[in-house]
């Protein structure tokens, strides 16, 4: 019984989406396709993510 209750556990554990995970940025786009797709009010624009500068210890990581 508690094997299988523990099998069983750790199956509903792994469940999940095999991708990448979206940036913020991205799932602003995305909420923006979805509502337009719907005819729901637009949320804001979302703002191009700003390039991070390199750090001179980058390297090293």
């Amino acid at each position: 019984m508690t094997l299988t209750l523990l099998a069983a556990l750790a199956s509903v554990t792994a469940c999940g989406r095999k991708a990448g995970l979206d940036t913020p940025y991205e799932a602003a786009v995305q909420a923006r396709k979805d509502a337009e797709r719907a005819k729901q009010p637009l949320p804001p624009e979302p703002e191009k993510p700003v390039k991070d500068k390199p750090f001179i210890l980058d390297p090293l990581i």
